[in-house]
């Protein structure tokens, strides 16, 4: 594990994945993270929302999300100990106003208490191109992050070689589901939520905000 930097730029290197990139400065990452991040624009307005970042790294999804949901309470929780003071030390972390959870996201959703506007999952295992899901991905863990969904919430997953399978449980148990695909990545972000979600609603909404239009070029939005 180690942070890699030229100029500027740091990222976050876990088991040879590229796994948070950070720039000061700047938000957007033209990367998968834009695309995680993405459909807490698809939520309806809201005074506080609450977000829930499963698998929070070095916290590119989590520095996205503060700038399109500026008053939320976000929580993140990331497993490794020593990714979280990597991030602390390089990355700013802690200027992003969140609570991190160092925690098993599994064990974590089994004992969370509260709902949640937008949950993130972004949970992988194993090392360089050989990253997949772990077994409980998506039950019980997405049954689990079910219950913790306030109405007219999503949940979102990001998935590789497994979306196909991720994708059938989202559509039993949501009535729209909807996937985001980034130019040069191999990742298919799943997003799950209530009826009107689609791919082009999901793109009006990108195309729509002052922090991610830029990243719209890079996006491909689909219905499942």
């Amino acid at each position: 594990m180690r942070i890699e930097g030229r100029g500027d730029t740091k990222t976050l290197v876990v088991d040879e994945t590229f796994a948070s990139f950070f720039r000061p400065g700047e938000i957007t990452t033209n990367c998968v993270w834009d695309a995680i991040a993405a459909p807490i624009l698809w939520l309806a307005p809201k005074r506080r929302r609450r977000i829930l970042i499963l698998g929070l790294g070095g916290g590119s999804v989590a520095r996205l999300a503060r700038a399109l949901a500026p008053e939320a309470e976000i929580v993140g929780v990331e497993l490794d100990p020593e990714v979280v003071r990597l991030a602390r030390a390089h990355l700013e972390l802690d200027a992003l106003d969140l609570r991190v959870e160092v925690a098993d996201a599994l064990g974590w959703l089994e004992v969370a208490e509260g709902r949640f506007d937008a949950i993130l999952e972004d949970v992988f295992i194993g090392h360089g191109d050989d990253v997949h899901k772990p077994d409980w991905i998506p039950e019980p863990a997405h049954r689990l992050a079910r219950a913790r969904l306030a109405r007219g919430g999503v949940l979102v997953s990001n998935t590789l070689d497994e979306h196909a399978r991720i994708a059938r449980a989202m559509r039993q148990a949501f009535e729209g589901v909807a996937s985001i695909e980034i130019a040069d990545y191999d990742n298919r972000v799943l997003v799950a939520g209530g009826s009107g979600l689609t791919g082009a609603a999901l793109r009006r909404c990108v195309a729509g905000s002052r922090v991610l239009a830029g990243s719209l070029p890079i996006l491909r939005f689909r219905s499942r």
